[in-house]
């Protein structure tokens, strides 16, 4: 499985900490940054909504100071579901629920010892589908047919 990293400059340390853990537990990862001391969470919160929409990447983790602003980034690309991830059944339920698509993580907020729980969590869960499937058909059926809607 291909995973999708990305973070700004708050969500840089632990995105690199993910990394080594993913890459240990041999995940591919493909590391959209950011490389800079000052980073536009919006704009690393789409680069990686956009290789999960194009099919780089079959997941994705973004790092930000709370998570909120990088995963309201990456929902605006089509296809992206992504649901910030505080403990580790939340994460587990966007998967299973929702079928969220990148797991958003606020470093300065998440417990550091429990990141990892969190992250596995996510990985490891699928979708149950079922009653949840309808109402995922929903947003992705608005979001099919709203092209043109502004």
């Amino acid at each position: 499985m291909k995973i999708a990293l990305g973070s700004d400059h708050a969500g840089s340390e632990l995105r690199n900490e993910i990394k080594l853990y993913l890459e240990n537990k041999n995940y591919e990862i493909l590391d959209c940054g950011t490389f800079k001391e000052v980073a536009n969470y919006a704009t690393e919160g789409i680069k990686v909504g956009e290789n999960i929409s194009y099919g780089n990447a079959d997941l994705g983790i973004l790092i930000c100071g709370t998570g909120i602003g990088i995963s309201i980034a990456a929902n605006k690309v089509r296809g992206i579901r992504a649901a910030i991830g505080y403990n580790e059944e939340v994460a587990k339920l966007s998967r299973l629920h929702n079928n969220a698509n990148v797991l958003a993580i606020g470093a300065r907020f998440v417990n550091h010892d429990n990141v990892f729980k969190i992250i596995d969590a996510f990985l490891t869960s699928e979708f149950e589908g079922g009653r949840h499937e309808i109402r995922v058909d929903t947003i992705l059926d608005y979001e099919d047919s709203c092209i043109d809607c502004f």
